[in-house]
């Protein structure tokens, strides 16, 4: 089957039949609740006015985060993509995307406080025709919650081996997702996200973005590039001096989190450094304080002998205090570290 032949409305009207065996055969009883509906708006997933050729998404699902499955050209081959997706292309029901921005805040909020929750699912997103490469699981920039961006999150498979059954459980898994953006953040997830013990393993990120391409504007103020290049500045300095047998980034935590950086300092001792981008060290160390406590002593954490905080500033005799307060009345192993890029 050629792109051009592609059709998904078989896809989508099969999926409707399967899910009656899913947690997301419910959806339209899910929104009915949401949206204080007198009756449930639909008894499908997909219906008639949500499915076109080449894509569809649920019903309903144009002011919101939306189940989505669709065509994707990877090499002039179809496969087909499913997930979640914000579309915020203006239409006749979509006037505005203002209704849209409030849900990703939700999405991102949800993203920073479930790092795990999605690990074998990628993002992309389309600017015009125009698609990005794929990238793990995060919060969506700014510069793409603007009228025309498409932003998904999800898989894609090829289309003549199509698993219903894989689609449908992978939507199960991102109901959570779903219901916490559409209730506004006040409906707690109804499935439990799977925590993983802390078990530290060694390894940093080889694909990190680099700033060698970047304008110095965006090396100043792009603050997810400034956090990307103090990590591998922290990281090589660290297993230049540790090795890199005792050096991972973004570690599980072990209660749902990821850790910036984890240094085995000694057998069963570690090192737990979060990274902050603010431009003095006091709003680091606000910044940065409540995140790096959760990561040693919310339940199912591993407790690190020390907590250190770095930013680029280097730090002021009133920073060292209140940190010098916090270790000698509290006992709290908190320190901070400087982080210093070349422009």
């Amino acid at each position: 089957m050629t792109v051009s032949e592609f059709d998904v409305g078989p896809i989508a009207r099969a999926l409707n039949v399967h899910a009656a065996s899913y947690a997301i055969g419910g959806l339209q009883d899910i929104r009915k609740r949401l949206r204080g509906y007198s009756k449930r708006p639909s008894s499908d997933i997909f219906t008639s006015q949500t499915i076109r050729p080449h894509w569809a998404f649920h019903y309903g699902g144009r002011t919101e985060l939306q189940f989505n499955i669709g065509l994707e050209d990877i090499a002039g081959e179809p496969a087909l993509r499913h997930g979640v997706a914000f579309s915020f292309e203006p239409s006749q029901s979509l006037p505005s995307i203002d209704v849209l921005v409030p849900k990703v805040g939700l999405f991102n909020d949800y993203l920073r406080g479930h790092p795990e929750a999605f690990p074998d699912m990628r993002m992309w997103h389309y600017r015009g025709r125009v698609q990005s490469s794929d990238y793990p699981a995060s919060p969506i920039m700014t510069d793409l919650v603007v009228p025309g961006p498409f932003v998904f999150l999800g898989k894609r498979q090829r289309v003549a081996e199509i698993d219903y059954d894989v689609i449908l459980a992978d939507f199960d898994r991102l109901l959570p997702l779903y219901e916490y953006v559409e209730s506004g953040g006040h409906e707690s997830p109804s499935v439990k996200v799977p925590k993983a013990a802390f078990s530290f393993q060694a390894g940093c990120s080889t694909d990190r973005p680099s700033g060698t391409t970047a304008s110095l504007a965006e090396r100043v103020l792009n603050i997810s590039l400034r956090h990307n290049l103090m990590q591998a500045a922290l990281t090589c300095r660290l297993i230049a001096q540790y090795g890199a047998a005792n050096v991972a980034d973004e570690h599980a935590s072990g209660s749902g989190t990821k850790i910036d950086v984890v240094l085995q300092h000694a057998a069963g001792e570690f090192w737990y450094y979060e990274i902050k981008t603010a431009h003095s060290p006091r709003a680091c160390i606000r910044d940065a304080i409540g995140q790096i406590m959760e990561y040693s002593y919310w339940p199912g954490a591993h407790e690190a002998s020390r907590l250190i905080i770095c930013g680029e500033a280097a730090l002021d005799d009133e920073g060292a205090a209140y940190l010098r307060q916090l270790n000698e009345r509290f006992r709290l192993p908190f320190a901070y570290e400087q982080i210093v890029l070349e422009q």
